[in-house]
């Protein structure tokens, strides 16, 4: 299990469009469970609806924490998710 905190750097935050990117993006990685936490909520990253309820937005800091079958597993999806949320567009 690795975790990670992530700066949300796009004027939008994660609405509807990207956030059904982001679960494609999970989704892709078998065996794979991502969760994010903002604040003292914590979410299954592969559901879109508990990714919504996190209302994520522009400077918000999460902590997204992957667990996967090996390490090098985990640390490919997170490097995939902080490029993903590093080139988030509006």
């Amino acid at each position: 299990m690795i975790s990670e905190k992530i700066t949300i750097v796009n004027n939008t935050g994660l609405h509807t469009r990207p956030g059904n990117e982001l679960i494609k993006l999970i989704k892709s990685f078998p065996g794979i469970s991502v969760q994010i936490e903002k604040g003292e909520k914590k979410i299954n990253a592969s559901s879109l609806l508990q990714v919504m309820s996190l209302g994520i937005k522009k400077d918000d800091v999460i902590t997204i924490t992957v667990t996967g079958v090996d390490e090098s597993n985990e640390n490919q999806v997170m490097n995939s998710l902080k490029e993903f949320f590093a080139t988030l567009k509006d």
